[in-house]
């Protein structure tokens, strides 16, 4: 064991083995490397903000950007934000 695993034994980080999925073209779980995720907290009923805000997350670097959709509004509009 190095020096800061003493100081900070929370750096060393053993994954334990999952199966790998795909999340549209994007690999997690399994040997595939770490991916960002984010989710909206724009009301998805206001589509125009939150595909603004899917494109903020897309240009932070974002792999994978999750929406809400608690309502049958929400659900509509993201009819709208999936297009």
């Amino acid at each position: 064991m190095s020096d800061h695993t003493l100081v900070r034994p929370w750096r060393h980080i053993e994954r334990r083995t999952s199966r790998k999925i795909r999340v549209g073209a994007v690999e997690v779980g399994g040997d595939a490397p770490i991916s960002v995720q984010s989710m909206t907290n724009t009301p998805t009923t206001d589509a125009r903000a939150t595909i603004d805000q899917i494109r903020q997350l897309e240009e932070a670097g974002a792999d994978i950007v999750r929406v809400s959709c608690p309502d049958e509004e929400s659900t509509a509009a993201f009819r709208t934000i999936a297009t």
